[in-house]
């Protein structure tokens, strides 16, 4: 009976063990996938496929099209699609139902966010073995569709989806930031617009462009409303503006340097334009498209997959007919540091695959992926807007060469502004950078918006922004974001505060401390009755 107990207890002590290394801190991804053999094709399988659009209704039946397409080659997967109107709802549902275990089988997202999601145990399936399958993988002898071969991916948008040196993304679509230009206001104020612009290009045309006349108004558009300069995406703006001027953001590992003395001087800088109300954002005060097409920008910088609500004869254009103000638009890169070096951040959606227990269920929702990169799908989409296909396969194809030869010969699947924007990421792929992905990257880009939404917002109440209101608005935003939490991987473990343990592993270690306890308690009793004896 003593041994039975005992063996117990080890066994109690040894369970402890394996769910503390196993649940303390949230425990990390596996980094490889089995894949089988052979897919059963004869075994029904039901997936569920998070997609995004832009409240775009050709965007949706796109995806309804390719769910269709997939099902008929293979007729025992059924796809559920699911559509959502903007990533951060994504995110925090899968976020969600990673406590539930009811995540999606694949989902647009990005790698920010996939971070995030693989700090579960084996939530995220790792890609490189499905990549590299002979049978299943990119280009694959089994394969029932053409898709593209790995050397057909773009080679940069491929790496995107890399974090901790393993494939967990797979690329769909790719974007940058572009600059939409009202060209006729620009000329108007006496300047001519290059083709690169530079950042005291930019305020220099934004504050002759304050000018009012007697009657009030600016002498630019006769209106009562001109903000020269309007940013969507200021975490962009401020991510782009540190790596331009050579400034830290952050490192690989998670190390933190966005709070150096260049984002001070940018600040300042920007917030001196906020003060004069040449430059404003979309959180202080809307679209830009709006403003720029009623003749109330001059710059108005967005996604170029934002490209079809921007000019006057845009497909999507949001605004009464009588606020439309006609004026030629062009499309630019946004301001450099040096004109002669472009910095552009790479963006877009891409796709992972979430883990099941049935592999043959992952390798269905694989299936789903690849398909999604045929040139079928990535020709299609890439029209609906400034994207770009993510493949050499589909961009090299003769249909997407025909499309973009017939650059303005209409103002809807051709429209001039959206062709020229997708040729905009074409032309500067090698141009183009991304920042690191880590747990906690997402709140960083977060912190980065809204230092330059802060001191907007401070400088249009005519607040100071000295150094202290600065150093103020550093530790605040550290808190805010809780950027002081972030785990640096790589680090000096007996240097690094990792922060308080999770509830999980508390209770663990209690588990496990009581499991020793009762070890020794056996001892001292089995001691003292072998004393009696």
């Amino acid at each position: 009976m003593r041994k039975h107990w005992k063996i117990l207890i080890l066994a109690a002590a040894a369970a402890a063990c394996a769910m503390l290394l196993g649940g303390c801190h949230g425990g990390v991804s596996t980094t490889s996938f089995a894949v089988p053999d052979t897919f059963d094709e004869d075994a029904p399988h039901e997936i569920t496929f998070w997609a995004k659009n832009d409240t775009n209704k050709t965007q949706v039946k796109i995806y309804n099209e390719a769910v269709a397409g997939f099902e008929k080659l293979y007729p025992k997967i059924k796809v559920n699609l699911r559509l959502y109107t903007n990533y951060g709802d994504i995110y925090n549902d899968v976020i969600t139902n990673i406590s539930t275990g009811t995540t999606p089988n694949v989902c647009i997202t990005y790698p920010d966010h996939i971070a995030t999601y693989k700090t579960g145990q084996n939530v995220v399936v790792p890609l490189d073995d499905l990549v590299g399958d002979d049978k299943y993988g990119l280009g694959g002898s089994q394969l029932k569709f053409d898709g593209p071969k790995q050397d057909e991916v773009i080679p940069q948008f491929f790496e995107e989806g890399r974090i901790d040196g393993y494939l967990y993304a797979m690329p769909f679509m790719r974007s940058t930031e572009a600059c939409y230009i009202n060209k006729t206001y620009v000329e108007k104020l006496g300047y001519e617009v290059p083709d690169v612009l530079t950042w005291d290009y930019i305020w220099e045309v934004s504050e002759a462009a304050m000018e009012k006349d007697k009657d009030g108004t600016f002498k630019v558009n006769g209106q009562n409303v001109m903000i020269p300069f309007l940013y969507k995406s200021t975490d962009n703006m401020m991510i782009q503006m540190l790596q331009q001027y050579g400034a830290g953001y952050s490192t690989p590992e998670g190390e933190v340097l966005l709070f150096n003395d260049t984002t001070k001087e940018l600040l300042q800088e920007i917030s001196a334009h906020a003060r004069s109300r040449a430059f404003s954002t979309f959180k202080i005060s809307s679209y830009p498209a709006n403003f720029l097409n009623a003749g109330q920008c001059i710059f108005a910088i967005d996604s170029t997959a934002g490209a079809t609500w921007m000019g006057s004869d845009a497909p999507l254009v949001d605004i009464s007919p009588d606020k439309l103000v006609r004026f030629e638009t062009v499309v630019r890169p946004v301001p450099q540091a040096d004109p002669d070096h472009l910095q552009m951040i790479s963006q877009g959606p891409s796709v992972c695959i979430f883990n099941k227990p049935d592999p043959q269920e992952v390798l269905a929702s694989w299936l789903f992926t690849q398909y999604l990169l045929t040139n079928d799908v990535q020709i299609a989409y890439s029209g609906t807007e400034g994207y770009l296909p993510v493949t050499s396969k589909a961009q090299q194809s003769e249909e997407y060469q025909e499309y973009l030869a017939a650059a303005g010969t209409d103002t809807k699947d051709h429209y001039q502004v959206k062709i020229d924007a997708s040729r905009l990421i074409m032309d500067h792929t090698e141009d183009t950078f991304v920042t690191p992905v880590f747990n906690g990257s997402a709140s960083l880009r977060d912190a980065a918006g809204y230092l330059i939404e802060d001191v907007c917002k401070g400088a249009r109440r005519k607040k100071e922004i000295d150094d202290s209101y600065l150093k103020e608005l550093f530790n605040n935003t550290k808190k805010l974001y809780h950027l002081d939490q972030i785990e640096v991987s790589g680090a000096d473990e007996n240097s690094r505060d990792l922060g308080p343990l999770p509830v999980t592993a508390i209770t663990l270690l209690a588990l496990l401390a009581g499991a020793w306890v009762l070890i020794g308690l056996y001892m001292i009793t089995d001691r003292i009755r072998t004393r009696r004896k």
